[in-house]
């Protein structure tokens, strides 16, 4: 059995919250070049693209938010089953990273009461999500959710005849329906199977992996290379502006489910996916 205090863990997750807002992975940034050599020379797509990138460049250089919107803090923790955390509670720890982390670095404070819509002023609480896995460590991943792509998704109860094709169009309709709103180029998490919980948070938990990575289910993996190429067909283009990209990827996870059942989430992501990891 090994002991971690809780304050390694708000630690933690306070530096995870600077790293994640700061700029967009590597992999993002790095599809994002490859879409504006996509485009057509001098088209708003190319410009819009070209943009993107010089301010991900201007983030890094002034270590400033790479998107104003700083998003709603997602914390994604497996936890070792030979783990005992002393001190606060787990979810304490991790609202006390974010709200130091989001007072520290004067970050947007976006969080708050749904109905009041008074401001929490810390933005907290997080949206923490807990596996318990074998071993000794613990593994967190920050996510910092913007909401103009997190009011873009949807859910759907398909029936099991609507198979695979009307998952494919399920990914397709979300990002149709969504048009420019939620800054295309997207990046589609997709969460098929489990129950109308858990494929949700299935979608979220495929925007945690890299871009240019495969389900390693050959099927699961076709679906992905199927929606992204009718998706890129649409021609909402980068910010709208029409063009070949309207998204970067799009990636599934998948889990078991009723005989009766068909969930599918599509958890939109915008063009600044956003990511940071650390094990203990």
């Amino acid at each position: 059995m090994r002991t971690i205090h809780s304050d390694e863990i708000e630690n933690a997750v306070y530096a995870l919250a600077k790293e994640a807002c700061l700029g967009m992975i590597p992999s993002c940034e790095s599809a994002l070049r490859t879409a504006a050599e996509r485009e057509a020379a001098g088209s708003a797509a190319q410009f819009a693209l070209e943009t993107l990138l010089e301010n991900a460049q201007t983030a890094r250089t002034e270590q400033m938010p790479v998107c104003q919107d700083t998003g709603y803090a997602v914390v994604l923790a497996e936890i070792g089953q030979d783990v005992h955390i002393e001190g606060a509670p787990l979810a304490d720890a991790v609202n006390g990273g974010v709200r130091r982390a989001y007072e520290d670095f004067r970050f947007r404070k976006s969080v708050c009461d749904p109905l009041t819509r008074v401001n929490t002023t810390d933005n907290t609480p997080a949206a923490l999500h807990t596996e318990i896995v074998a071993g000794e460590k613990v593994r967190l991943a920050f996510l910092p959710k913007g909401f103009g792509s997190e009011n873009m998704s949807r859910l759907y109860m398909l029936t099991p005849s609507q198979g695979v094709q009307g998952v494919i169009d399920s990914i397709v309709e979300t990002v149709r329906l969504a048009g420019s709103r939620p800054c295309p180029p997207v990046v589609c998490g997709v969460g098929i199977g489990g129950t109308f919980d858990t494929c949700a948070y299935l979608a979220k938990k495929a925007l945690t992996r890299e871009l240019g990575t495969h389900n390693p289910r050959a099927d699961v993996a076709a679906i992905e290379r199927e929606a992204l190429a009718k998706i890129n067909a649409l021609g909402i283009g980068p910010q709208g502006f029409g063009g070949k990209v309207t998204a970067l990827g799009v990636l599934c996870e998948v889990a078991p489910t009723h005989i009766a059942g068909l969930p599918v989430a599509v958890n939109i992501q915008c063009h600044c996916m956003r990511c940071a990891r650390y094990e203990l």
